[in-house]
């Protein structure tokens, strides 16, 4: 059973130590869009021009390919400011959109062609064509089509001062950082506990348009006539077998016990030579086809479902980062697109991530074993292709549970976190956003992808033409707003200055491709 054991002296001590700390929670949301055309497919058209530079601007960049915007808020210490943010930039960039609308389903609008899937570019410079090569090389990979799929990240860290507090609670004596990242390890481990948590609750994407699969969906999907593939009980095939996929990582065990070797593992991934990687060659015809053959072309590559972060410095990698100064923060990557919620998540969804991001660091956490870790995949992808299936049953220590039994005793036990949160914020969103995960937990029709699933059933318009019908009101409401004054300076002098950033850094180097390579992956 699963028996989460919330560690009420700590949380008491935090009550009554450090309550004040829980204001300032750390967040952050990165969230991407396909950029389609008014009829549905893919857009062809450029980054624009009015958003600024994709390598340089804070707010505003691509993921894998031009048609796929990436949102990225500022770091803020408010409840609601990560949505405020994720708004004014959405304000922002429809005003410089054109025609095009933004797709607000996490699976793709129409697909065409492989090659019809535009990489994104980030000019001359070395560090624009590493990025425009690692993508290129994902497409030879894994093809261009699993590089559409959309998402949102959520950043979450602790402030400053709440861990010195945190550690005398613990009676610790050791390197302030080190501690920090020990439990930041140990908020992920439990993370990978729980997680499947997240795509029962809040994954919404149960159907996928058929030209996404290629007429290739697998037996566990059911076609209609309008082109719509549904999986009846999935939750998130996002995160299944059709979306986020590399065979290739089969070949390295990623545990989180100990930073070092976290980093160690993923160094060892970007170093080991793959034989099919090999086979596709790294430069072809004087042009790249990927940064390399090897297992990881960079860390990045390494789809997982949660990430220890550390901001980087110019030049340097995740793993050298983390070596270097430890964990900073924790990037939450299970999430997907929320299709009726025009930023993409909901109030109630942040607020339930920060309970269950405390809850899981609020408890005791042993290391990862490689047969925990399979049993922790198993759920997930239980929960992925079968979440809202009335029977289903989890596992823990080779136990089978029914899903919703071990839903509801992982609530009571987060409920003390989400009382101290209200306390601490003068609010009641808390508690309210976990009585909402309750009653996901007692009726599948009520989560996201149940509701999902029956709102495109009822509108008998399919996956696509419902899922466009969202992303059109969606864009209405947008262009409806005014931006600020204030909000259309900002975002247009950072999209001005990331421009001129991109023209300086081009100007400025002197190595080859190849010889920023050389000491980019240096030891």
């Amino acid at each position: 059973m699963f028996e989460p054991k919330l560690n009420r002296s700590a949380l008491s001590f935090i009550e009554s130590e450090a309550a004040e700390t829980l204001t300032r929670i750390n967040r952050g949301v990165e969230k991407e869009s396909l950029r389609v055309t008014p009829d549905g497919y893919l857009s062809k058209r450029p980054h624009p021009k009015e958003w600024g530079s994709a390598l340089t601007n804070q707010y505003i960049t691509t993921d894998y390919s031009e048609a796929l915007p990436e949102l990225i808020t500022p770091v803020t210490q408010g409840r609601e400011g990560p949505r405020q943010w994720l708004d004014d930039i959405h304000r922002y960039i429809y005003q410089h959109m054109e025609d095009e609308v933004l797709w607000v389903g996490s699976m793709p609008c129409i697909m065409t062609k492989e090659d019809d899937v535009p990489l994104a570019e980030y000019g001359s410079s070395n560090v624009g064509m590493m990025k425009h090569v690692y993508r290129r090389g994902l497409g030879y990979r894994y093809g261009r089509y699993m590089q559409t799929i959309a998402g949102v990240h959520y950043n979450f860290s602790l402030p400053d001062d709440f861990w010195p507090a945190y550690q005398r609670f613990y009676g610790d004596s050791s390197d302030l950082q080190d501690f920090i990242s020990e439990h930041y390890l140990g908020l992920i481990r439990n993370y990978l506990r729980y997680c499947w948590l997240l795509p029962y609750l809040f994954g919404a994407s149960p159907a996928i348009c058929k030209s996404f699969t290629k007429g290739e969906g697998g037996a566990f999907l059911t076609e209609e006539p309008d082109g719509t593939m549904y999986g009846d009980y999935a939750t998130s095939l996002r995160m299944s077998d059709l979306g986020y996929q590399n065979n290739a990582q089969a070949k390295f065990s990623i545990r989180h016990n100990d930073l070092h070797e976290y980093t160690a593992e993923l160094e060892r991934a970007i170093r080991t030579p793959d034989e099919f990687y090999q086979e596709l060659g790294v430069k072809v015809d004087g042009e790249y086809r990927q940064l390399n053959a090897n297992l990881l072309q960079i860390e990045n590559e390494y789809y997982a479902k949660v990430r220890p972060k550390r901001v980087i410095n110019s030049g340097e990698r995740p793993t050298q980062a983390l070596n270097r100064g430890g964990v900073q923060y924790i990037e939450v990557r299970s999430l997907d697109l929320n299709p009726f919620d025009p930023l993409g998540i909901s109030q109630s969804q942040v607020d339930f991530l920060d309970v269950f991001m405390l809850f899981c660091l609020l408890q005791e956490s042993k290391n990862q074993s490689d047969r925990e870790n399979a049993e922790n995949d198993e759920n997930f992808r239980r929960v992925v292709y079968y979440g809202r299936k009335p029977d289903l049953n989890l596992l823990r220590n080779n136990r089978s549970l029914p899903l919703k039994d071990a839903s509801l005793q992982i609530f009571e036990e987060m409920r003390p976190v989400a009382v101290l949160l209200d306390k601490c914020n003068h609010t009641r969103a808390y508690t309210k956003a976990l009585s909402e995960a309750i009653e996901m937990a007692n009726d599948p029709s009520k989560t996201l992808s149940g509701l999902y699933y029956d709102a495109i059933k009822r509108s008998g318009k399919g996956y696509f033409g419902y899922t466009m019908e969202l992303s059109t009101k969606a864009q209405q409401q947008f262009l409806s707003q005014a931006v600020e004054p204030r909000i259309q300076d900002l975002f247009a002098q950072e999209a001005e200055k990331s421009i001129i950033d991109q023209q300086l850094i081009e100007k400025s180097e002197n190595l080859s491709f190849e010889e920023y390579l050389e000491q980019y992956f240096a030891e």
